[in-house]
């Protein structure tokens, strides 16, 4: 693939604004595990490889097994996965794929199960990963 621009050599004040964000899911109170899947998923509806390999690398340090990571792209098939992580994985393919809108049954599932808190913090999660996808694939970033 011919280069691309390099987003932190020509815009380093969007950058580090985009890591701000990132900096900040950091500091949450974000469960590490629901980070992760948040990632994965979003990430594999994306086709971001270079962000499916790094976050699948993350969640198997957090000892997220391969048999649940393996299985993200088919979770409602696979019960490994808790109410809670269903409600996360629902809202974050809604979010992610927007143009369908996040329908009112997700929101309200994810609404029961988590604090307006959690819930704000699962919301820009989702977000930051979308638009890190967004980044790397448009300017060509590859898993190496």
């Amino acid at each position: 693939m011919k280069p691309r621009i390099v987003i932190p050599q020509v815009a380093p004040e969007a950058y580090q604004a985009i890591l701000g964000l990132e900096k900040y899911i950091a500091s949450t109170s974000l469960n590490p595990v629901h980070k992760e899947l948040i990632k994965i998923r979003a990430s594999q509806i994306n086709g971001c490889a270079y962000c499916i390999k790094m976050h699948t690398a993350d969640a198997r340090k957090l000892g997220v097994t391969e048999e649940r990571i393996y299985l993200l792209s088919a979770w409602r098939e696979a019960d490994f996965y808790s109410e809670e992580e269903r409600a996360i994985l629902a809202l974050t393919e809604e979010i992610t794929l927007i143009s369908n809108h996040v329908s009112e049954e997700v929101y309200q599932n994810a609404a029961k199960l988590f604090d307006e808190k959690y819930l704000a913090e699962l919301i820009l999660a989702i977000i930051t990963i979308n638009a890190w996808n967004r980044i790397g694939i448009t300017t060509g970033m590859r898993a190496e």
